[in-house]
């Protein structure tokens, strides 16, 4: 229901035939601590893609993914950054139900599910992050409520793109060269990592391709899309609650579509620890995953993708499965 009333508004903002006032209607809910929310004088919100850019050494390629939808451990952040500019040029409120990922577009919309709980909800997307290996999502305090993981910390969670959300949001805007990453590069180096090209999950639409300049244009360009309307929207959102089986936590080291490939891989990763390989069928054909685990905890996660990382595999990450 939510998903459905969020695509009417967005139409609704692009098509520039609905008042903003019909929002507030539905009113907002009250934000649980943090104070007043911030100034928004000073932002200059943009749909921004961006060019590879580098963190602490390890280097991030941002692309438009419409048919993202991934398994892994969420984290939260706020207090810290409250009040300051995100990555596409906003305000950050940690009592808005937002969200920073390492490589999605910017501003888009997602659900994510915690798989711990079974609680679900939509949040929009407008920050890069979080910036350690072995964290798929990094959440506002506020989304850390709802979801039931602020006083954990971590949880695992499901992050799936809501396309036709997102498409609206981002109002397909011209691309530009402003709005670059930090220390961003014309030829970022990629990991020592063997991969393979793989076809999308069932019902997914192929990755849509990014051009080599960052993709950036005022967010509100399109009369009347704000921010500030999509997240008060959000907030009169419901936390869902959907069934979840028990899951385990591993380390993917690569995916492949030859099973040789998969093997050559997984003997190299012997001194790591033992690895397996697990075949799955996307779209009728076999995928072969090169995974270590099941695994007890975050912590063990951590430590194990850490050698794995530093064994030569830059592109381990952690799934929940």
């Amino acid at each position: 229901m939510m998903g459905k009333r969020l695509v009417l508004l967005l139409s609704c903002m692009l098509l520039g035939g609905c008042a903003e006032v019909n929002l507030l209607a539905f009113g907002a809910k009250s934000a649980i601590g943090g104070g007043p929310p911030p100034p928004t004088t000073s932002a200059s919100p943009n749909y921004k893609v961006g060019k590879p850019y580098q963190v602490a050494g390890q280097w991030y390629y941002p692309q438009e993914d419409f048919s993202y939808d991934e398994t892994g451990i969420a984290s939260w952040y706020g207090p810290g950054f409250h009040a300051k500019l995100t990555a596409n040029g906003e305000v950050f409120d940690q009592n808005t139900i937002t969200a920073a990922h390492k490589t999605l577009q910017m501003p888009s919309i997602a659900r994510v599910t915690n798989l711990e709980n079974g609680r679900s909800i939509i949040v929009r997307i407008n920050d890069r992050g979080p910036f350690v290996n072995g964290r798929i999502i990094d959440l506002s305090r506020r989304s850390a409520q709802l979801l039931g993981m602020e006083g954990k910390g971590t949880a695992r969670v499901r992050v799936q793109v809501l396309a036709e959300e997102s498409m609206a949001l981002a109002g397909k805007v011209k691309p530009d060269s402003s709005g670059d990453e930090p220390k961003l590069a014309q030829a970022a180096p990629r990991g020592g990592v063997e991969a393979e090209s793989l076809p999308p999950p069932p019902g997914a639409n192929a990755r849509t391709s990014v051009p080599e300049l960052a993709s950036s244009a005022p967010a509100g360009s399109k009369r009347g899309m704000t921010p500030e309307a999509v997240d008060r929207e959000l907030a009169t959102q419901e936390v869902k609650s959907v069934p979840v089986r028990p899951t385990n936590i591993y380390i993917q080291a690569g995916a492949f579509s030859r099973h040789d490939n998969a093997s050559r891989l997984a003997e190299r990763l012997t001194p790591v620890g033992k690895a397996r390989i697990q075949e799955a069928y996307i779209q009728g054909k076999p995928v072969f995953r090169v995974r270590l685990g099941p695994l007890a905890s975050v912590e063990d996660a951590d430590r194990l993708l850490e050698a794995v990382v530093a064994s030569g595999q830059q592109d381990a990450r952690v799934v929940v499965d």
